[in-house]
């Protein structure tokens, strides 16, 4: 089931983010096109850029891409570079595999993202945009909706808090109840393909 294209003929503005939210991916669910804008000013306070929030034995946990501190304070998003602090994308992966490796689709999905999770990923992806649009094409692909648009094309802006989300199946949910505001990793990781039903009746 593909997702519902109610005006195709726009293509809507995101808010630049890496593994947004599942509430966010609901509104490139509804639409038509959409596309992150990354030629935005950068601002250091906004940690969401590069973070998000999966769940494992715990809860809720953050994971961060650390990027490098830009040449300029009046640089784009778009300039900024990923930094290799840390070693992060083994710390990532491990995260992703403690979290959700019970999950019921998470061998079936996990290899279309190891390009974002493995050693070189910061010659591969030097850019924070090149990494979250490398995240972004894969999580389309997965959900079945339209590859993002031209930012060119954009006819207006979703800049402010996203849809609420509503509950879904969650792998831990007995032991830690429903678990909202998560990355739509979690989504795709607990219900598979059935994401795109469960989006749909959104």
């Amino acid at each position: 089931m593909g997702r519902p294209i109610l005006m195709p003929e726009r293509c809507v503005g995101l808010r630049p983010r890496l593994c947004a939210s599942v509430g966010e991916y609901l509104d490139v669910w509804r639409s038509g096109a959409s596309c992150q804008l990354w030629d935005v000013p950068y601002d250091k306070r906004e940690k969401g850029t590069h973070r998000f929030a999966i769940a494992d034995t715990r809860g809720r946990v953050e994971l961060t891409v650390p990027v490098a501190k830009p040449g300029s304070s009046r640089c784009l998003w778009s300039d900024v570079r990923v930094s290799e602090h840390g070693g992060w994308w083994d710390v990532h992966r491990v995260a992703l595999e403690s979290a959700y490796g019970r999950t019921p689709y998470f061998e079936f999905y996990i290899d279309g993202f190891l390009p974002m999770l493995t050693a070189g990923v910061t010659e591969r992806f030097p850019l924070l945009r090149d990494l979250a649009l490398a995240w972004d094409g894969e999580i389309r692909r997965l959900l079945g909706v339209e590859a993002a648009c031209r930012a060119e094309d954009v006819r207006e802006c979703v800049f402010e808090a996203p849809r609420a989300e509503g509950r879904y199946r969650q792998v831990r949910e007995g032991k830690l109840g429903f678990v909202g505001g998560l990355s739509v990793l979690d989504l795709l990781f607990n219900l598979g393909p059935e994401a795109q039903v469960w989006m749909n009746g959104r």
